[in-house]
């Protein structure tokens, strides 16, 4: 079965989507399942995992009332109050629900970079290996070593690298050195964890008119690193269409993967999320 393991819907109207401009025609819109099922079609993509894009439990009641009713969904990745221990009740009944997968928290979005190793919110990392749940890394280039702290501090914690960890590859194009330190902290996260990453974000990171020379370096990079078996597509849908649309960056993903043998490019469009989500 071929997987999208990356994607959202959203209902701005809900007004929990801070983080969205309001001007943003592309994004300041609902994106429901109808709008999403064409593209999966057209590719074959049997399944997808429905990620958080607000921090609010309200977001996730409304994932998992979406995922119940549409069968393409087989998991969502959801959210709770890091800095509220009273959420261990809700981390509790949510791991109850069969398409409860695991946790997001915006990390990409709060200020303080240390803020993932603070004391009072180590219990939240604890519940989620106590209740056998993932949890996704949501970052920038910055956070890679503290990513690398946490992750092996809690080696047993099911960790996946959101969006290759966001290269910013807009700032590659532009002349500077965006690799070379992004590259050394995704090789660390690859050595020293058993992490997987997704292969999703990277049009969205390099910015408008990026060309697949642009992605290349950065895409062989975190297959060499992880390799096929931790690797997993995702689209980002509907953020991506920021930068270019779904079959757009889906044809990319397949032409940076071509190289790979059917084995591994099975693993990278569906195997690898189906063993770390655990899907069926």
């Amino acid at each position: 079965m071929k997987i999208d393991a990356h994607q959202h819907f959203w209902q701005p109207l809900r007004g929990d989507y801070h983080w969205m401009p309001k001007d943003d025609q592309t994004l300041n819109r609902p994106y429901a399942p109808p709008d999403l099922e064409p593209h999966l079609r057209a590719h074959a993509i049997g399944a997808s995992v429905l990620v958080q894009a607000a921090p609010t439990l309200e977001e996730t009641e409304y994932m998992l009332g979406l995922a119940d009713a549409t069968p393409f969904i087989k998991g969502v990745v959801g959210w709770v109050d890091f800095e509220n221990p009273d959420h261990h009740a809700h981390l509790v009944r949510l791991a109850n629900h069969p398409k409860f997968l695991g946790v997001r928290p915006m990390i990409q979005d709060i200020g303080d970079v240390n803020w993932m190793l603070r004391d009072d919110i180590q219990w939240a990392f604890r519940a989620v290996m106590d209740l056998n749940l993932t949890f996704d890394a949501l970052g920038f280039p910055r956070h890679l070593p503290n990513f690398l702290a946490l992750t092996t501090q809690y080696p047993e914690m099911r960790v996946v690298y959101d969006h290759c960890m966001k290269p910013q590859i807009r700032d590659q194009r532009a002349g500077q050195d965006a690799f070379a330190d992004w590259a050394d902290g995704m090789s660390r996260l690859a050595d020293q964890t058993t992490g997987c990453c997704k292969f999703s974000g990277l049009v969205t990171e390099a910015g408008a008119d990026w060309t697949i020379e642009d992605l290349r370096p950065f895409a062989m990079h975190v297959l060499n690193a992880f390799g096929a078996d931790r690797v997993m597509f995702g689209s980002d849908w509907p953020v991506c269409r920021l930068t270019s649309d779904y079959n757009t960056w889906y044809e990319t993903a397949q032409a940076l993967t071509s190289h790979l043998n059917d084995a591994e490019r099975a693993d990278i469009f569906g195997g690898t999320a189906a063993r770390f989500y655990r899907l069926t």
